[in-house]
Protein backbone atom coordinates (compact mmCIF):
# COMPACT_ATOMS: atom_id res chain seq x y z
CA UNK A 1 0.00 0.00 0.00
CA UNK A 2 1.59 3.61 -0.98
CA UNK A 3 0.31 6.98 0.60
CA UNK A 4 -1.81 8.79 -1.16
CA UNK A 5 -0.93 11.84 -3.40
CA UNK A 6 -2.25 15.14 -3.79
CA UNK A 7 -3.14 14.46 -7.19
CA UNK A 8 -5.44 11.05 -6.32
CA UNK A 9 -8.10 13.86 -4.99
CA UNK A 10 -7.74 15.71 -8.49
CA UNK A 11 -11.79 14.81 -9.30
CA UNK A 12 -13.45 14.45 -6.01
CA UNK A 13 -15.36 17.38 -5.12
CA UNK A 14 -14.13 20.14 -2.39
CA UNK A 15 -16.49 19.93 0.89
CA UNK A 16 -14.32 22.42 3.62
CA UNK A 17 -15.35 24.05 6.94
CA UNK A 18 -13.56 26.67 8.62
CA UNK A 19 -13.90 27.55 12.14
CA UNK A 20 -11.05 29.87 12.71
CA UNK A 21 -8.83 32.20 10.77
CA UNK A 22 -6.25 29.52 9.43
CA UNK A 23 -8.72 27.32 8.41
CA UNK A 24 -10.47 30.29 6.71
CA UNK A 25 -6.89 31.03 4.78
CA UNK A 26 -7.44 27.58 2.93
CA UNK A 27 -10.90 28.42 1.84
CA UNK A 28 -10.09 32.08 0.86
CA UNK A 29 -7.16 30.59 -1.27
CA UNK A 30 -9.02 28.43 -3.30
CA UNK A 31 -11.82 31.43 -4.10
CA UNK A 32 -9.82 33.55 -5.26
CA UNK A 33 -10.88 34.52 -8.65
CA UNK A 34 -14.10 32.84 -8.42
CA UNK A 35 -16.37 34.97 -10.76
CA UNK A 36 -20.39 35.44 -10.03
CA UNK A 37 -23.48 37.17 -11.01
CA UNK A 38 -24.50 40.10 -8.54
CA UNK A 39 -27.95 38.07 -8.27
CA UNK A 40 -26.32 35.12 -6.80
CA UNK A 41 -25.66 36.97 -3.47
CA UNK A 42 -28.41 35.68 -0.89
CA UNK A 43 -28.66 37.01 2.33
CA UNK A 44 -31.51 34.93 4.97
CA UNK A 45 -32.19 36.78 7.82
CA UNK A 46 -34.50 34.08 9.43
CA UNK A 47 -31.74 31.95 9.11
CA UNK A 48 -28.90 34.11 9.72
CA UNK A 49 -26.71 32.48 6.87
CA UNK A 50 -25.72 34.67 3.73
CA UNK A 51 -24.65 31.96 0.39
CA UNK A 52 -23.07 32.79 -2.95
CA UNK A 53 -23.25 30.79 -5.78
CA UNK A 54 -19.67 30.88 -7.21
CA UNK A 55 -17.54 29.80 -10.42
CA UNK A 56 -14.49 29.16 -8.94
CA UNK A 57 -11.31 28.65 -10.96
CA UNK A 58 -10.13 25.06 -9.57
CA UNK A 59 -6.60 26.24 -8.12
CA UNK A 60 -5.76 22.75 -6.75
CA UNK A 61 -6.10 21.18 -10.26
CA UNK A 62 -3.93 24.07 -11.90
CA UNK A 63 -0.76 22.00 -11.92
CA UNK A 64 -1.95 18.83 -12.75
CA UNK A 65 -3.59 20.57 -15.93
CA UNK A 66 -0.22 22.08 -16.64
CA UNK A 67 1.85 18.92 -16.71
CA UNK A 68 -0.96 16.85 -18.52
CA UNK A 69 -1.67 19.40 -21.51
CA UNK A 70 -5.27 19.70 -20.45
CA UNK A 71 -7.48 22.55 -20.07
CA UNK A 72 -7.88 24.78 -16.78
CA UNK A 73 -11.26 23.96 -14.94
CA UNK A 74 -13.77 26.17 -13.42
CA UNK A 75 -16.41 24.52 -10.60
CA UNK A 76 -19.31 25.57 -9.60
CA UNK A 77 -18.99 25.73 -5.74
CA UNK A 78 -22.09 27.24 -3.15
CA UNK A 79 -19.88 29.52 -0.20
CA UNK A 80 -22.31 30.04 3.07
CA UNK A 81 -21.27 32.26 5.94
CA UNK A 82 -23.29 31.42 8.95
CA UNK A 83 -24.58 33.19 12.00
CA UNK A 84 -24.35 36.26 9.77
CA UNK A 85 -26.18 39.21 11.65
CA UNK A 86 -25.38 41.85 9.53
CA UNK A 87 -24.21 42.39 6.01
CA UNK A 88 -22.90 45.57 4.81
CA UNK A 89 -21.55 46.19 1.12
CA UNK A 90 -19.76 48.86 -0.44
CA UNK A 91 -18.03 49.88 -4.16
CA UNK A 92 -20.53 47.87 -6.40
CA UNK A 93 -24.32 48.36 -7.22
CA UNK A 94 -26.35 45.21 -5.92
CA UNK A 95 -29.33 46.06 -7.63
CA UNK A 96 -27.52 46.19 -11.18
CA UNK A 97 -28.71 42.62 -12.01
CA UNK A 98 -26.51 42.32 -14.62
CA UNK A 99 -22.70 43.06 -12.78
CA UNK A 100 -20.51 40.37 -12.36
CA UNK A 101 -18.39 40.00 -9.20
CA UNK A 102 -14.82 38.80 -8.86
CA UNK A 103 -13.78 37.42 -5.42
CA UNK A 104 -10.21 38.06 -4.26
CA UNK A 105 -9.97 36.75 -1.09
CA UNK A 106 -11.71 36.51 2.14
CA UNK A 107 -10.61 37.35 5.45
CA UNK A 108 -12.08 37.60 9.22
CA UNK A 109 -11.16 39.94 11.62
CA UNK A 110 -12.16 38.37 15.41
CA UNK A 111 -13.91 40.75 18.45
CA UNK A 112 -13.09 39.81 21.56
CA UNK A 113 -16.02 38.02 21.91
CA UNK A 114 -15.85 34.92 19.45
CA UNK A 115 -17.88 37.17 17.30
CA UNK A 116 -16.19 39.08 14.81
CA UNK A 117 -16.23 40.39 10.78
CA UNK A 118 -15.70 38.24 7.46
CA UNK A 119 -14.88 40.69 4.56
CA UNK A 120 -14.92 39.38 0.90
CA UNK A 121 -12.64 41.37 -1.35
CA UNK A 122 -13.85 42.09 -4.50
CA UNK A 123 -11.95 43.28 -7.73
CA UNK A 124 -12.45 46.54 -8.44
CA UNK A 125 -12.54 48.19 -4.85
CA UNK A 126 -15.54 46.35 -4.06
CA UNK A 127 -15.97 44.57 -0.50
CA UNK A 128 -18.56 42.84 1.60
CA UNK A 129 -18.56 43.01 5.47
CA UNK A 130 -20.15 40.01 7.30
CA UNK A 131 -20.72 40.60 10.66
CA UNK A 132 -20.72 37.05 12.71
CA UNK A 133 -21.74 35.38 16.48
CA UNK A 134 -18.83 32.60 15.21
CA UNK A 135 -17.40 31.93 12.50
CA UNK A 136 -18.31 28.78 10.36
CA UNK A 137 -17.80 29.18 6.44
CA UNK A 138 -18.33 26.05 4.35
CA UNK A 139 -17.40 25.66 0.61
CA UNK A 140 -18.80 23.22 -1.41
CA UNK A 141 -18.31 22.00 -5.08
CA UNK A 142 -22.26 21.61 -6.30
CA UNK A 143 -21.02 20.22 -10.22
CA UNK A 144 -18.71 18.84 -11.79
CA UNK A 145 -15.08 20.94 -12.96
CA UNK A 146 -15.88 22.34 -16.78
CA UNK A 147 -13.55 23.52 -19.00
CA UNK A 148 -12.67 27.39 -18.30
CA UNK A 149 -13.94 29.58 -20.74
CA UNK A 150 -11.26 31.79 -21.01
CA UNK A 151 -9.08 28.95 -21.45
CA UNK A 152 -6.33 30.97 -19.20
CA UNK A 153 -5.25 30.71 -15.43
CA UNK A 154 -6.24 33.89 -13.60
CA UNK A 155 -3.37 35.94 -13.32
CA UNK A 156 -2.16 39.41 -11.05
CA UNK A 157 -0.04 42.07 -11.85
CA UNK A 158 2.37 42.36 -8.81
CA UNK A 159 3.53 45.79 -9.50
Amino acid sequence: MTDAKFEDGGEAPLRLVAQDAEDLKVISALIQDAVLPVTELKYDAKRHRFALLVNRFRWEDRDQAERVGRAYERVRSLLVIEDVRKVQSLGFDRSDKDLVLSLLSMEFTPAEDGSGRVTLTLAGDGAIALDVEALEVRLDDVTRPYRAPSGKAPSHDRG
